[in-house]
C-alpha cells in the first residue's frame, strides 16, 4: 500500500528529529490514511483517503 491519498495526493514528508545539542537525524512523517469504501464514477471502490479529505466532505462515502 502506497502511503498516499488518493483524493489530494498527501504522502510521507520528510525531516529531522533535531536534539537539545542540535543534533539532526532523518526521520519522515506519514499522512493519516483511513481505507474508505467510496463512491468514484458511479461505482464503489476501496481508497486509501487522508482524514483532512474526509473531514472537508471531498469523499463521497459508500455505505
Amino acid at each position: 500500500m502506497a502511503r498516499v491519498c488518493s483524493v489530494c495526493n498527501k504522502g510521507m514528508v520528510s525531516g529531522h528529529n533535531v536534539t537539545h545539542s542540535n543534533r539532526h537525524n532523518k526521520r519522515t512523517w506519514a499522512p493519516n490514511l483511513r481505507r474508505v469504501k467510496a463512491v468514484i464514477n458511479g461505482s464503489v471502490q476501496r481508497i486509501n483517503v487522508c482524514t483532512r479529505c474526509l473531514r472537508s466532505g471531498k469523499v463521497e462515502r459508500a455505505i
